[in-house]
Formats: structure tokens, C-alpha cells, sequence
């Protein structure tokens, strides 16, 4: 039997219970809760059924105890993973508007079959944390091929300097060089940063 955190596991199971319900029941040991995680995460529900009929005939601790951990962090990758390359590790700014996790997922399936071009079973049967890395994947691609308004945004020029141009002149040399910068540039090569 394997479990699997698919888009379509976190709706349903995002739609009946809160997160913080799934945490509680994994710690309270409740089987009823326990149960509809292993179905609905499971990849094929009869096997999980099965295999959830041969656990009520023995202790539920020896089922309980070793499960709570596996399934905490499978409830857990029910929620996109931080993505190092996009957060650099740093806490996500606040866009300003927070989303409750139905209205999250739904974004998640049009960014997979609209952005993506995936299929609504691809969709359905991705991990949120897949969607996330291929949608920012594709956003990267799409900046590197069109470029992005990050790219416009170039440092203003240096401001030119009539005292500059004249010694730069005077020397042969051409009137816009900036020559204080030649050697702020060799500074920095010279220390290693």
C-alpha cells in the first residue's frame, strides 16, 4: 500500500478536516481520523481498506504508535514544501491577503492545467509541492526567454563628470572613461570579493 500527498487527497482532506484536526487526531491516536488519512492519501483505496479492516482486530497501539510520525509528515506535505531556489530561506513577504486552503488548492489545479498545461488527472494526482516547483520552474523559464520588469529596473547611470572628461583628454585617454571606477573594479579583484 502506498500513501501519496496528491492535490486531490489535500482538497478532500482540507475540505472535511483542518490541519490542525489532522495534527490533533495523529496525537490522540483517534482511528476514525487516522483512517480517512490512510484512504484518502492511499493510491489504491481497496488495499487501504483492507489493510485497515486487518487493524481492528489487534491492539490499535501497535498500529497507532509506529503510524503517528509517517502520517504527521505525510499530512504535512499535504502543504507546499519552501521552495529554497524562489525563498533563498527568507520568510515570504506578505502579499497582503491570505488564503484559506480550499481557495489555495483551486489556485494550485489552474496554475497546474492552465499554466502547465497538465491534465486534470496530472493535476489531481501531483503533490502540492510538485505543482509549486513546476509553476516556479515555468516562471523562470518564461523570464529567461522574455525577460522580466526586474530586468528594466538597471542601476541609473553614473552621472557624468566634465573634471573627468577634461584629465581624461589631456591624458589621450577617452573622455567617458571612468577611470575611478577601473580602479574601484581592480580593488575588488584584488581582495577576492
Amino acid at each position: 500500500m502506498t500513501l501519496r500527498p496528491t492535490l486531490q487527497a489535500a482538497v478532500t482532506l482540507a475540505s472535511r478536516f483542518s490541519f490542525q484536526a489532522m495534527y490533533r487526531a495523529l496525537a490522540d491516536g483517534n482511528f476514525t481520523f487516522i483512517s480517512e488519512i490512510i484512504l484518502t492519501t492511499a493510491n489504491n483505496r481497496q488495499d487501504a481498506a483492507g489493510f485497515l479492516s486487518i487493524c481492528k482486530g489487534t491492539p490499535l497501539s501497535d498500529f497507532i504508535g509506529p503510524a503517528r510520525m509517517p502520517l504527521a509528515e505525510l499530512v504535512s506535505m499535504l502543504m507546499p514544501a519552501p521552495n529554497p531556489d524562489r525563498d533563498n530561506g527568507a520568510a515570504p513577504a506578505p502579499s497582503g491577503k491570505s488564503l484559506a486552503w480550499p481557495e489555495f488548492y483551486a489556485h494550485q489545479f489552474e496554475q497546474a492545467t492552465g499554466w502547465l498545461g497538465w491534465t486534470p488527472e496530472q493535476a489531481w494526482n501531483a503533490t502540492p509541492t510538485e505543482i509549486d516547483r513546476a509553476y516556479s520552474a515555468h516562471i523562470a523559464k518564461l523570464k529567461a526567454i522574455h525577460g522580466s520588469s526586474e530586468d528594466d529596473k538597471q542601476p541609473p547611470a553614473k552621472a557624468f563628470d566634465p573634471e573627468q572628461a577634461a584629465r581624461n583628454v589631456a591624458a589621450g585617454l577617452d573622455p567617458e572613461f571612468d577611470r575611478s571606477g577601473l580602479h574601484s573594479l581592480k580593488m575588488k579583484i584584488a581582495s577576492g570579493s
